[in-house]
C-alpha cells in the first residue's frame, strides 16, 4: 500500500517536502504502524502520513539511514494494510510498475523495465535496481513509493528517478537494514 508524506517544514524554511511512502509490516508493533520513505523525503524527526482512507496522522522518523536513503517512520494505526514484498529474485526484463503521487496527484502509476537487478545482499556498499521508466517530464513525487512487479509485489523503494532512468533500494536491502535499526542496542 502507497503513501503519501510530508516532512514537517525545517527550520527557517516555509515549504516542506513531499514524497511516497509504502506502508511495511511492523512486526509484533502494537498498534502502530510502519512507512518506509526515502531519507531524501523527511529530513526531520517528525512528519505526516496520508493513508489511502483519507486519514492524515502525525509520524516520527525512528530510524535513517542516508547512505541508502531509507528513512522508517511510526505512526498510531490499528487496521493499516501493509504491502506485500517479493521473494523472489528479480530478472532483466521484467515489466515494473512505480506508483507516487507527482505534483500533487494521488497514486500516479508508471511503467518500466528492469535493466539492472542487483538484489542487496550484500552490505559492504548500496546496491540498486535500476529502471526504465516512462515519466511526464517534469514529474517528480516518486521518492519513497514502492517499485513493484507486474502482480503488485513490492520488489523496491524508489530513491530517484532522472530522465527515463530509475533506481530503488532492493526489499532485501530494507529488510536487512530495517532488523539492524530495530534491533536492541548491546
Amino acid at each position: 500500500m502507497t503513501v503519501q508524506v510530508w516532512a514537517d517544514a525545517q527550520h527557517g524554511t516555509d515549504a516542506a517536502a513531499s514524497g511516497a511512502g509504502v506502508l511495511w509490516d511492523p512486526q509484533g508493533s502494537n498498534g502502530r504502524g510502519l512507512v518506509i520513505t526515502n531519507a531524501h523525503v523527511v529530513r526531520g524527526a517528525q512528519a505526516t502520513v496520508g493513508l489511502g482512507d483519507g486519514a492524515v496522522l502525525p509520524a516520527r522518523v525512528v530510524a535513517r539511514d542516508r547512505k541508502r536513503d531509507l528513512a522508517a517512520l511510526e505512526f498510531e494505526s490499528s487496521s493499516a494494510m501493509f504491502a506485500q514484498l517479493r521473494e523472489v529474485p528479480l530478472q532483466v526484463g521484467e515489466l515494473v510498475i512505480a506508483v507516487g503521487h507527482p505534483g500533487g496527484l494521488v497514486g500516479v502509476a508508471a511503467l518500466g523495465i528492469v535493466h539492472v537487478a542487483e538484489d542487496g545482499r550484500d552490505d559492504r556498499r548500496p546496491r540498486w535496481i535500476r529502471a526504465d521508466l516512462r515519466l511526464a517530464p517534469g514529474f517528480s513525487g516518486f521518492s519513497g513509493g514502492p517499485l513493484a512487479d507486474m502482480s503488485g509485489k513490492v520488489i523496491g523503494i524508489n530513491a530517484m528517478v532522472h530522465g527515463s532512468l530509475a533506481l530503488a533500494v532492493p526489499v532485501t536491502t530494507v529488510e536487512s537494514w530495517l532488523r539492524r535499526a530495530q534491533a536492541p542496542a548491546a
